[in-house]
């Protein structure tokens, strides 16, 4: 009796080194998941597949909010790998399951597990839940309601609007025919220099937009609205869909024609977009003046509200041009654009705005030889006068000056260019008149 006496402080202070050793090294966690996997193998257990995408090639949306549940666990970091990225912030750094990785999640006292895989089917990922079958009946619904919840307020927390841009499609690759960066344009609706009226206007749409399913759905329409910016280059057209995608906080698809292979391919990628998401198409005058061979008019308009359009809701689509005047009619028609905005090249009271905005400036001795200049029919766009007003801000009169320099250059060369004409139209009135010759300057 007295020897076990004896003995007991050395088997405790024995014991307490053990285990200060186990803790300090992996051995006490190599221990654990041994434990655990004889656990799992003495269970049967239930597989669920959530794909990337569905048989239509539209990204899933139970799988991302998944992987938004699961890039959120704590287990993830304790995992043995994992993939590091910087978020929209510098100083961010998120986590993301990586393909082959195994993370481990509790609900209810019941243990599962979910793996990232890569389908064996075109290279998508395939995020696979196993669950002890046991456990099935009584977790898994309440399991995946718990995961939407809470991905959905993580995603309203966390919403970060994403520009994703079009492929070829013969570089598509696992990820499909879209690739996505973070939208980080810094225009907004306050910031716009454009009449005050129209903006309120453009505002109240969109709003009205939003509230509206039910009444697209009594119409029997597509929830859906179409937007045409049309102006010179410069005039703030892709600002206005940066303001635009702000405003309504959806993600940007914006469509590069020339990377599009047919019309069954332009089909494919809005297919491929989500609800909630602005569709955008620039330059599309410029696209069908080229006329290109791989996309057709028709497979323009079947894009643009053809059967094909139901298949997602809650989307804006929006075109731009530079003139719409050598448009076919068939393309600016209602139910496929619903509203044109004009972005004309800057006048006075737009002037005046940008001098605020870039110089500090509300008013200026120089102000009333401006608008005398503007008056006359002299205009550049606002991203020159903003250019030149930028490269001259540590001066406002000096920038001011520039303006009015480059107003006159560019109002000498457009009627050089208007002499030029008539002085040609001149000519032509002693030259015989010539039937083939006519119509092909009426074509141009």
């Amino acid at each position: 009796m007295v020897n076990m006496m004896i003995l007991i402080p050395f088997l405790l202070v024995g014991l307490f080194l053990i285990l200060r050793f186990l803790f300090k090294t992996s051995l006490l966690l190599i221990l654990l998941k041994k434990f655990q996997c004889l656990e799992d193998w003495l269970h049967v257990h239930q597989l669920y597949r959530v794909p990337q995408f569905n048989h239509l090639f539209q990204e899933n949306e139970l799988y991302v909010k998944v992987s938004t549940y699961l890039n959120s666990l704590p287990s993830l970091e304790d995992s043995d790998f994992t993939n590091l990225f910087t978020g929209s912030k510098s100083n961010d750094i998120l986590l993301h399951l990586d393909t082959d990785q195994t993370i481990r999640d509790v609900f209810l006292g019941a243990r599962v597990s979910w793996t990232l895989e890569k389908s064996e089917n075109g290279g998508a990922r395939v995020l696979v839940l196993r669950l002890r079958k046991n456990d099935k009946r009584r977790i898994l619904r309440p399991y995946l309601q718990h995961i939407l919840s809470v991905a959905g307020d993580i995603s309203q927390r966390k919403k970060e609007i994403k520009l994703r841009m079009n492929v070829d499609s013969s570089s598509s690759g696992e990820n499909g025919r879209w690739r996505s960066v973070p939208f980080n344009h810094p225009a907004s609706f306050d910031t716009l220099v454009m009449d005050v009226d129209l903006k309120n206007k453009v505002k109240a749409d969109l709003e009205m937009f939003l509230k509206s399913k039910q009444f697209y759905q009594r119409l029997g329409r597509v929830w859906k609205r179409s937007y045409l910016l049309y102006g010179p280059s410069g005039t703030g057209k892709s600002s206005f869909v940066a303001a635009m995608a702000r405003f309504l906080n959806f993600d940007v698809y914006d469509i590069d024609l020339s990377k599009v292979s047919d019309d069954s391919d332009l089909k494919m990628l809005l297919l491929q977009s989500t609800s909630k998401s602005m569709i955008v198409v620039e330059d599309l005058d410029r696209f069908l003046m080229e006329k290109s061979k791989n996309v057709s008019l028709r497979g323009i308009l079947n894009f643009m509200d053809g059967i094909i359009s139901c298949c997602g809701e809650e989307r804006v689509m929006v075109f731009t041009m530079n003139s719409k005047d050598e448009v076919d009619e068939a393309l600016l028609r209602p139910g496929r654009i619903d509203v044109h905005i004009q972005f004309p090249l800057c006048d006075f009271p737009c002037f005046k705005h940008l001098a605020n905005n870039y110089l500090g400036v509300k008013e200026h001795k120089l102000f009333p030889q401006l608008e005398e200049i503007f008056q006359g029919g002299a205009s550049l766009s606002p991203a020159e006068i903003g250019e030149i007003m930028i490269s001259n801000r540590s001066s406002p009169t000096r920038a001011l000056k520039s303006v009015i320099s480059a107003m006159q250059t560019n109002a000498v060369r457009d009627f050089r260019k208007l002499y030029g004409l008539l002085k040609m139209g001149s000519r032509r009135k002693d030259e015989p008149l010539d039937l083939g010759s006519a119509e092909k300057d009426g074509s141009n």
